[in-house]
């Protein structure tokens, strides 16, 4: 029996895909979570769209679940955009109000 000759793609193990997704989430872009994994943004496009279960039979179903991660997705830019405002208060308080000795 011959053995088929190795393969030249490279085989990524599930904990760094599951790193990489998280990484993806994180990021400002896929693309520049692509960039620092130094894979292809296509491969981790669509290790993302494997990782979404898939939507159910039922139309009425399939739409409340749409409704829900798009409702997910603005209160998780909701909560960036706080984060930032958070921040920045406390750094321009650190700025304008320096400790006294």
């Amino acid at each position: 029996m011959e053995k088929a000759p190795p393969s030249k793609r490279p085989r990524y193990d599930a904990a760094f895909r599951a790193e990489a997704l998280r990484l993806a989430a994180e990021s400002r872009s896929t693309q520049a979570a692509a960039r620092a994994l130094n894979i292809r943004a296509k491969l981790l496009y669509q290790w993302q769209k494997d990782a979404h279960a898939p939507l159910p039979e039922d139309p009425t179903e399939a739409a409340e679940i749409r409704a829900l991660r798009a409702q997910m997705r603005r209160q998780a830019q909701e909560l960036d955009i706080l984060k930032k405002a958070i921040a920045s208060k406390r750094f321009t308080r650190v700025i304008s109000h320096p400790p006294t000795p």
